[in-house]
């Protein structure tokens, strides 16, 4: 899927794929890949300034820790974070409906 169709959602895809668990960069992508089958891959160039900015508005947190001998900064949702997820998750709720009922002609 092109980058632009994830311009403004981003932010909403990134918390949701931390809210099961703490995750390094490679794991949110993986989740990422993996919920969208495939059409969202990330590239580091969008990943990691995407998640400062999260760190940088409170909504993410971060720590290094070590695994299998490699250091690792490891990604989780503080409280700001779930909340705002919760709140975005009924954006997009009401957002997708929306769209969907122009696009498929439905009420």
């Amino acid at each position: 899927m092109k980058g632009e169709a994830l311009k403004g959602h981003l932010d909403l895809l990134l918390l949701a794929a931390l809210a099961e668990r703490p995750s390094h960069g490679y794991a949110v992508v993986e989740t990422l890949r993996s919920r969208s089958a495939g059409a969202f891959d990330l590239p580091e160039g969008t990943l990691y300034p995407a998640l400062h900015r999260l760190e940088d508005s409170g909504l993410v947190a971060s720590r290094w820790t070590e695994e299998e001998g490699r250091r690792r900064r490891v990604y989780h949702l503080t409280v700001k974070g779930r909340r705002t997820l919760a709140q975005r998750q009924t954006e997009w709720r009401a957002f997708a409906r929306a769209v969907n009922g122009v696009v498929e002609g439905t009420a």
